[in-house]
C-alpha cells in the first residue's frame, strides 16, 4: 500500500490502494495461515484473535494494507484476513479479476468456515469486494464496513478515472518496480506485471452499484479520508443512498439512520488503512451493532 513516496504520478491515483511502500516492511507472521479451496480458488487466509468473526479485505496489490491495525482490530474479535485472487499467497487463476466474483469467493469462504454470518470490512479494492459480498450474498454478511471506495466509477476524481484506463498499458513498467520493492520481496511468487494488467482490465470498466446499495440489508459504516481519492460529493451521495442525510436526527438522536458515516481528519486514501483512528471508529460501530442485537 502506498504510504508516502511511491508512484507520485497519476498512476498513484490509478492504483489507488494498489501501490506498495518502498520502505522496509514487516509482513505478518503466517504461522496462523490456512488455505481454503472455494469457488474454484485456492484462497489463503490468516486468523487473528478470538470472538465474533470479522472478514478483513485488503486493498489492491498489497495484502498487508492495514499494517498494525490488523492486530488492533483483532483485540476482542476474530479477524480473518484473506488474500484476494492473485494477491499475496493466493495464486491466480484463468478467471478475470472482478469484484463480483471475488465477493462470491468471500461468501464461499464464510460458508466453508461455517461462520453463518460474519461482519465484513474492506478497504479500496477490498471495500468493493466487501460491498459485492453483501449485495450478492446478504445471508452471510452481518455488519459491513466500507473504507475509501465509490459505488460508481465517477465517484473518483476525473484524473483517477483517466489513470485507471492507462493502468493495463503501464503494467510492464509498474510490475518490475514492485517486484524489486519490499512488497515484491515479501511475496516473490506474485506475477506483478500480470497482476497490474488484470487490475487494469478491471478498473477501466465503468460500474454503477447505486441501485444495489440502496437495497443493502447489512447495517453499514462508510469511512473516508478528508483528502481521499473519492470526491466528497460522492461520499455524501453514497451516504444518502444508504438512507443517511435525510433529516435532523432529533434532540435525542432517535431519528438518526441505522447506517453511519465517518470522515477521518488529516488522512488520505493511501494513509487511512493504517491510521490509528480507524480501529477505534470501526470498533465503536461494530460494538454498537453487537449491543443492538444482544
Amino acid at each position: 500500500m502506498l504510504r508516502r513516496d511511491f508512484l507520485k504520478t497519476a498512476m498513484a491515483t490509478a492504483v489507488l490502494a494498489a501501490a506498495p511502500p518502498v520502505q522496509a516492511r514487516k509482513t505478518p507472521a503466517m504461522s496462523n495461515g490456512h488455505f481454503a479451496d472455494v469457488d474454484g480458488q485456492h484462497l489463503f487466509y490468516s486468523v487473528h484473535g478470538a470472538g465474533k468473526p470479522l472478514i478483513l479485505l485488503h486493498g489492491g496489490i498489497d495484502p498487508d494494507s492495514f499494517g498494525s491495525n490488523l492486530a488492533e482490530l483483532a483485540k476482542g474479535r476474530q479477524v480473518i484476513a484473506p488474500h484476494l485472487q492473485a494477491h499475496g499467497r493466493t495464486p491466480d487463476t484463468n478467471r478475470p479479476l472482478r469484484c463480483e466474483t471475488m465477493g462470491d469467493d468471500i461468501a464461499a469462504l464464510i460458508d466453508h468456515l461455517k461462520l453463518g454470518k460474519a461482519d465484513v470490512m474492506g478497504y479500496s479494492l477490498g471495500a468493493s469486494v466487501a460491498l459485492q459480498t453483501a449485495i450478492r450474498h446478504p445471508d452471510v454478511v452481518d455488519r459491513l464496513v466500507i473504507v475509501s471506495e465509490a459505488m460508481r466509477q465517477d465517484g473518483f476524481y476525473p484524473e483517477g478515472v483517466a489513470a485507471f484506463k492507462q493502468l493495463e498499458a503501464n503494467a510492464a513498467t509498474l510490475g518490475p518496480g514492485v517486484k524489486a520493492s519490499p512488497l515484491g520481496q515479501a511475496y516473490p511468487d506474485v506475477d506483478w506485471t500480470k497482476l497490474f494488467r488484470k487490475v487494469g482490465d478491471m478498473t477501466k470498466r465503468p460500474f454503477d452499484w447505486s441501485a444495489e446499495v440502496a437495497r443493502l440489508q447489512a447495517r453499514t459504516l462508510l469511512v473516508y479520508a478528508d483528502a481521499d481519492a473519492i470526491r466528497p460529493e460522492h461520499m455524501v451521495e453514497f451516504w444518502k443512498a444508504l438512507g443517511g442525510g435525510q433529516r435532523d436526527a432529533g434532540i435525542d438522536g432517535s431519528l438518526r439512520p441505522a447506517n453511519q458515516l465517518a470522515i477521518l481528519p488529516n488522512t488520505t486514501h493511501y494513509t487511512i488503512p493504517v491510521d490509528p483512528m480507524l480501529p477505534e471508529i470501526v470498533g465503536r460501530f461494530l460494538g454498537a451493532a453487537l449491543k443492538a442485537v444482544s
